[in-house]
């Protein structure tokens, strides 16, 4: 175990493209964990803010060297766990399916769409078997007090929708994003919430996605620049920062309206 029960840390941000900084943080220290599933994305940033005691870890690495189908989601949330973390909150960019989830919003997700193809996407590669339930796979109890706060701090968002995951890291054809929007009735596009989400349910850690739509995806005839996405996303990093801030001193301790700390009830076989 990395950690001791008096030094515990109860949440964690994992950040995603863009989301780098962490000077909310104070009196920080930094670990490089090991785990049985190999290295973390990078070190992790353990910090308190607001009495809070936060860990930080950038998704893609610093200066974003990972892509995302090489991302080690396993030790990543292995590693938050052994740390003694209950929350997770996810910042991501994604791209817009939907006319009305423009860039620059914030969607909360509440579905997501797997189209990846080659992950690593459970704990419980036997003997010991687990079928995990996620149905309802973002934690309710985050995502009510993420809307509450982004209510109180005017920000434009949208309080649910369905995310698909696909493998990355090229974007869409054409022909793949008017699938994902006009049969599958996708929302937003991204190529990271799995199998991170499901890893998390595993480990009976609350998470919560923060999808920052950065641009329309080519189905709308707008073609996709890394370049421009990263322009919205950075004009967006202040408003996640400001959420975030919001958020972190308002989460307790105590899970009362969700059933992701009981997530290993009667999965495990």
């Amino acid at each position: 175990m990395m950690n001791s029960r008096d030094d515990s840390v109860q949440i964690a941000v994992i950040g995603g493209t863009g989301i780098y900084d962490t000077t909310l943080l104070k009196e920080t220290r930094t670990i490089r964990p090991k785990t049985p599933y190999g290295d973390t994305s990078d070190e992790i940033i353990i910090g308190s803010f607001r009495e809070k005691k936060v860990a930080f870890l950038p998704r893609h690495g610093k200066g974003h060297k990972l892509p995302p189908h090489m991302i080690n989601y396993r030790a990543n949330i292995w590693a938050l766990k052994e740390l003694g973390v209950k929350r997770i909150i996810a910042p991501s960019a994604v791209g817009s399916l939907n006319y009305e989830y423009k860039p620059g919003d914030i969607l909360l997700p509440d579905q997501f769409i797997d189209f990846t193809k080659k992950r690593a996407y459970t704990f419980y590669d036997g003997p010991q078997v687990c079928h995990i339930s996620v149905a309802d796979p973002l934690c309710s109890d985050l995502r009510t007090l993420a809307k509450r706060c982004l209510s109180e701090l005017n920000i434009r968002y949208h309080d649910k929708g369905t995310y698909i995951c696909i493998e990355g890291p090229r974007f869409s054809t054409r022909a793949e994003s008017k699938m994902y929007r006009d049969i599958l009735h996708a929302d937003i596009i991204g190529m990271t919430l799995v199998p991170e989400c499901i890893l998390a349910r595993e480990s009976e850690i609350c998470y919560l996605s923060i999808s920052t739509i950065t641009d329309y995806d080519v189905w709308a005839n707008q073609p996709v620049s890394s370049k421009e996405i990263l322009e919205t996303l950075h004009k967006n990093v202040e408003t996640t920062k400001n959420l975030l801030s919001k958020m972190i001193p308002l989460v307790t301790e105590e899970r009362v309206n969700c059933s992701c700390g009981n997530a290993l009830n009667d999965a495990l076989l």
